[in-house]
């Protein structure tokens, strides 16, 4: 929120008030408190203090050359080839249809290899999304909607989400619908275990995602979903697409979410009447059975607040107006503990 000089009129006079620093605060206390939720987002509550990062080394270290692998996979890759924008490592060939150029190397210099975040399996991870098994059509409709602005993040923050809007925009049609094709052709499969918990690990957030902290430190879970991935080097450095992911979820969320989900109870609309009585999807409408809960939230709250207008959002809108943070929040914990 920008704070500016604030002018009034009295008795025809013009005067120009300051905001003072302790006024400041207040308003920026004010502010936070409309902010989306962090753990959604993947970034720390609002108004947690930044810390100073730290110095540089005066010599940086050489770059990790060391090659690593994965149980079952069939090559080796040094940290560089994994993380290649327009080339990452294909650690597990045999698990996937041959991938569209735009999949496996993107375009440069403005558009990243899908398989890069996604993961050539498409699963994804808390901080992106999963895309496979998702209907052609949503995901061109998906893809149009962040090309035409229709599709943006709620926390202004979330860099991932802006990329993807740069990406759409100079992605071709055909790449698109290459793209939604290929990762259509794989069904989606389990990838999050679900756990009611009152403490959780503690963790620290890397570029948007949620890592435990070495030790056995807990602290309580309180009103958030935390999604980390079961094997922090294998998803971070690794970026393994077989290494899966815990949410843990506050005690009573799933119960409180199936009754939402099922009954609606004067809140929301039943969600089966669209996404299909197992929540597997139907025609053109995603699958939300399995998918990650924070994504899932995201989606809700983005809408909510007016961040998505694409087509779906006439009929979502509506679904989500009178949800309040914590019933998303089941919702989301609910939907994700299905079967996919």
């Amino acid at each position: 929120m920008k704070l500016t000089n604030t002018g009034f009129t009295k008795t025809g006079t013009r005067v120009k008030m300051l905001v003072t620093a302790a006024a400041c605060t207040v308003l920026a206390s004010a502010a936070f408190a409309a902010d989306p939720p962090g753990w959604a987002y993947g970034f720390p509550p609002a108004g947690t203090p930044v810390a100073a990062p730290a110095p540089a080394p005066p010599t940086p270290p050489p770059p990790d050359t060391s090659m690593k692998s994965l149980p079952g996979a069939s090559g080796q890759f040094i940290r560089a080839q994994i993380g290649d924008r327009f080339g990452p490592a294909d650690w597990y060939p045999g698990d996937h249809p041959a991938m569209p150029d735009v999949v496996s190397h993107g375009k440069k210099p403005e558009v990243f290899a899908c398989g890069l975040c996604h993961y050539p399996n498409g699963k994804g991870r808390p901080e992106n999304a999963s895309v496979n098994g998702y209907p052609v059509e949503y995901f061109i409709q998906q893809m149009n909607d962040f090309k035409n602005g229709n599709r943006k993040s709620a926390e202004p923050r979330k860099a991932n989400t802006n990329l993807m809007m740069q990406f759409a925009k100079n992605m071709t049609d055909a790449e698109i619908k290459a793209a939604a094709e290929y990762f259509a052709a794989m069904p989606y499969t389990p990838w999050i275990k679900v756990m009611e918990t009152a403490t959780v690990p503690k963790t620290r957030i890397q570029g948007g995602m949620f890592l435990t902290l070495e030790g056995k430190e807990t602290e309580p879970i309180g009103n958030r979903i935390i999604e980390t991935p079961v094997n922090a080097e294998a998803t971070e450095v690794l970026r393994d697409p077989h290494s899966s992911f815990i949410a843990y979820v506050p005690m009573g969320s799933v119960k409180k979410g199936e009754a939402l989900v099922t009954k609606a109870n004067g809140k929301t609309t039943q969600c089966a009447v669209c996404h299909g009585a197992d929540l597997k999807g139907i025609g053109p409408v995603p699958g939300l059975a399995g998918r990650s809960p924070s994504y899932v939230f995201r989606q809700m709250n983005d809408m909510k607040q007016g961040m998505r207008k694409g087509t779906w959002t006439p009929l979502m809108k509506p679904v989500v107006e009178s949800l309040a943070e914590d019933d998303m929040l089941a919702i989301a914990a609910y939907t994700a503990s299905l079967k996919p």
